[in-house]
């Protein structure tokens, strides 16, 4: 090999040992790595139980600053815009359950709410409601067995408060519970026109007709007496909240009432509120309608 001969032996030598070492390292690793998985186990179980003691503080519920006031939301960076058209953001946000839970209208938006439920803009969104809510019983598949059933709310659905919030700041004030049963104990709500109409032919195409309300059994004989005085007749059921009902959410109230429906064999085919709390939760219908309101919150 000449004079480099000797290193050249040297080298490849080294090269040889170096190709050995590291064959047996990856050999031998495996066993190594399972043999530090038994030795993790117990600190891995020490450190979950100790999590299960310990748990996280709610990571999903987010407490928004909108939700303990009645602020518009993201007001900063939006002063150049009308305040109309803030509000008419907030009405949206609203109606949609994304400011979910708010006590009161907010006062800059107080005029904004007023005229939207005296003017034509409410009117033609309950018209809207009812329209699309007979066009879905008309097509509904029927048994009729007589299970078929409907469930209405009353406030805001099937009659309306607006004289009551005429001289409550259309819900810029925060709820009176004492004031509205008195305005409840008159018996003088005025019929929502279209839902009267969608009521009706409703209950002409076969359907039970179910009313379903927050009111307090207390205030059945004037509901009754209301109803029928704005032309609501021949309902199946009117439900309204027992003594052991008062401390119940609404949600909680109407799925518990729903689920009892379901249980003496009807069928809800449809649902009509103004509060999500009316449509949503448990034994839901198959179809629900959402009729706008604005004034006011029940969760």
């Amino acid at each position: 090999m000449g004079r480099h001969g000797g290193p050249l032996i040297l080298l490849l030598t080294l090269l040889a040992f170096a190709f050995a070492a590291a064959v047996e390292v990856e050999v031998t690793a495996p066993a190594q790595h399972a043999s530090s998985e038994v030795d993790l186990a117990p600190q891995q179980q020490q450190q979950e139980e100790q999590e299960q003691d310990h748990p996280l503080p709610r990571p999903l519920v987010i407490e928004l600053p909108s939700s303990s006031s009645a602020a518009l939301p993201y007001e900063e960076g939006l002063d150049d815009l009308p305040a109309d058209v803030r509000c008419a953001s907030w009405r949206l946000a609203a109606e949609a359950n994304n400011l979910a839970p708010w006590r009161a209208v907010p006062a800059e938006c107080a005029d904004h709410v007023r005229a939207y439920v005296t003017g034509a803009g409410y009117r033609s969104d309950l018209d809207l409601v009812a329209r699309e809510s007979a066009a879905y019983a008309r097509a509904a598949p029927l048994q009729g067995d007589g299970r078929d059933a409907w469930v209405f709310d009353i406030d805001e659905t099937l009659l309306s408060n607006l004289p009551y919030y005429a001289d409550h700041g259309y819900g810029l004030e925060l709820f009176d519970h004492h004031a509205f049963d008195e305005w409840v104990e008159r018996a003088e709500a005025p019929a929502i026109p279209s839902s009267l109409k969608l009521y009706n032919e409703v209950r002409e195409l076969g359907f039970k007709i179910f009313l379903l309300t927050g009111r307090s059994e207390g205030h059945q004989g004037v509901t009754v007496e209301n109803l029928k005085k704005q032309g609501f007749h021949h309902w199946d059921k009117l439900i309204l909240r027992a003594a052991v009902d008062r401390n119940k959410t609404a949600i909680t109230y109407k799925s518990e009432k729903r689920k009892e429906m379901e249980a003496e064999g009807y069928r809800i085919l449809g649902n009509s509120g103004d509060q999500w709390s009316d449509l949503s939760g448990s034994s839901v219908a198959v179809r629900s309608f959402k009729l706008p309101n604005p004034m006011y919150y029940i969760a």
